[in-house]
């Protein structure tokens, strides 16, 4: 029990940390969150700022859109022929959607325009270009199992997924 509170967030330790995760002074995300530190599981610039947290520490910590999910690209906004969707796939402005290319890469893009002939896609990560505050707290630290050191996420359900749908993860 002592080790426990010894703990601090460090390379492979699994961190459990409530956020709240705002833009702009609003909210659009929160919850708690699990990963194992060092790892790459969450975005690099909140990696970053949480090493070395103890449990119960809380922190505020903006991160930047390049330390985030980048800078917005133009260049990701693409057009394709509607023809290249199956005729029976569902395209709904402002919805993202899985899609995959003719190499088998699935991706998610946002439908922006739709012609007769034509679906422009926006392949920028709904966050892109913007910067990020969470309100964190950690809640709860272990060590990793070898498993989950080894193969660099948690052993059991996914990391970086407070939605409760991992299929996305």
């Amino acid at each position: 029990m002592a080790e426990k509170n010894e703990l601090k967030v460090e390379k492979d330790v699994v961190v459990t940390m409530d956020y709240r995760l705002e833009i702009g002074g609003q909210e659009i995300d929160s919850g708690p969150i699990q990963f194992i530190q060092g790892h790459g599981n969450i975005i690099a610039g909140l990696e970053k700022e949480v090493e070395g947290m103890n449990l119960g520490e809380e922190k505020e910590v903006l991160v930047k859109a390049e330390e985030a999910y980048g800078h917005y690209d133009p260049e990701l906004e693409i057009e394709v022929p509607l023809s290249t969707f199956p005729p029976d796939f569902q395209i709904e402005l402002g919805r993202p959607m899985r899609l995959q290319d003719g190499e088998g890469h699935v991706f998610t893009g946002v439908a922006v325009a739709i012609t007769n002939d034509t679906v422009k896609l926006n392949l920028n990560h709904p966050l892109a270009g913007k910067d990020l505050l969470f309100k964190t707290k950690v809640v709860e630290l272990r060590q990793a199992t070898d498993q989950e050191i080894s193969q660099g996420g948690l052993a059991s359900g996914c990391s970086g997924c407070s939605s409760g749908d991992c299929s996305g993860c």
